[in-house]
């Protein structure tokens, strides 16, 4: 099978278990009160949303190359990932004021559509909350030895807290400019321990050797660097339709990804300007989103994130490969970084 397919097979198999799980877990909450049943209802269907689960998949494929059982055990694990995940993107999408997520509503403007904003914001703070103590059950309860399954849950502990430091700083860099430096300190807490503690979850459950945890350690912060500079790019550069919400948002919010910061470094007084004029824009016009394209482009800025991304997944896959992963692993995650790689060419 190609990458592709095989992720696509994974997503199957992980969405039939948070169904079963969302089922559990809305049945539950009706019995405590008939609102709260329907809140899961909206968690499912935010959660249920297609993407490539890139994260979960790389736990599944990492547990089962090094010769796991693929049973309800590893299942279940995927599945506190991708809630985990999830619990970090609605506190995300809060704190960004952000109205879409994968061609749909953000968490708490789904809920604000039957009242307000304040019952919207105020229940994806908990319920985020509640995602992220779910996802620890899924892990503690997974079936697996008590040891694996609490070492694992103490690195999921462990990347929460340094997920939501990265994202008290992606926060103040919207007031003040970061370094090149500064911007990957933050960025070493965001992506990055995501696809360290997937790696290293796959790799701990199957008894992988501490010379290999290290490396797939290692390898998720190039993953998790690389994954966020594109992402970043996406968010400057797709249409609508390509990223399912607006373009420009993180522009107009005043982030600074990656390509803004070497773009502000280059660019002339004029240039800087604009680019500081356009917070607040959200929707960015699309004729002022063009300007900052152009920008981007002109001063070399994209050419150099660009480069930067390519770097980092060369990085991961280069240790990827000095593995004890089998041989179709090592070509799986080869092609899943590529992927990555390529198709930040189609930003130009």
């Amino acid at each position: 099978m190609t990458w592709e397919e095989t992720v696509e097979e994974y997503g199957r198999l992980v969405e039939d278990a948070l169904r079963a799980r969302f089922a559990s877990i809305r049945r539950e909450g009706e019995a405590y009160h008939p609102y709260i049943g329907g809140l899961y209802t909206s968690l499912e269907e935010y959660v249920s949303r297609r993407g490539m689960r890139l994260a979960s998949f790389s736990a599944y494929l990492t547990y089962k190359e090094y010769g796991g059982v693929v049973d309800d055990r590893i299942r279940a694990v995927c599945t506190g990932l991708e809630l985990y995940r999830h619990s970090i993107l609605v506190h995300d999408d809060l704190v960004d004021r952000d109205e879409a997520r994968r061609g749909g509503r953000a968490f708490h403007k789904l809920i604000a559509e039957r009242y307000d904003d304040r019952l919207g914001e105020g229940v994806a703070v908990f319920m985020g909350n509640a995602l992220f103590a779910l996802a620890q059950e899924a892990v503690l309860n997974s079936g697996f030895d008590a040891s694996k399954a609490g070492q694992v849950a103490a690195l999921m502990a462990e990347g929460y807290r340094r997920v939501n430091e990265s994202q008290v700083l992606d926060l103040l860099f919207e007031y003040r400019e970061p370094s090149l430096d500064e911007w990957h300190v933050m960025a070493s807490r965001r992506a990055a321990s995501l696809f360290t503690l997937a790696l290293k979850t796959g790799g701990i459950l199957a008894d992988a050797s501490s010379l290999d945890l290290a490396l797939l350690e290692e390898a998720g912060v190039h993953m998790g660097y690389s994954f966020d500079i594109q992402d970043d790019i996406i968010d400057t550069f797709a249409t609508e339709e390509q990223y399912g919400r607006a373009p420009g948002g993180d522009l107009a919010q005043g982030k600074r990804p990656l390509h803004v910061i070497h773009a502000l470094q280059r660019a002339s007084e004029e240039d800087r300007a604009f680019l500081a004029k356009v917070r607040g824009e959200k929707p960015m016009p699309l004729e002022s989103l063009e300007h900052v394209r152009s920008i981007i482009r002109e001063t070399g800025a994209l050419d150099a994130a660009k480069n930067a991304s390519k770097k980092h997944a060369e990085r991961a896959k280069a240790l990827i490969a000095k593995t004890g992963l089998g041989h179709d692993a090592k070509r799986l995650f080869d092609a899943l970084i590529t992927y990555v790689e390529e198709s930040l060419e189609w930003y130009r």
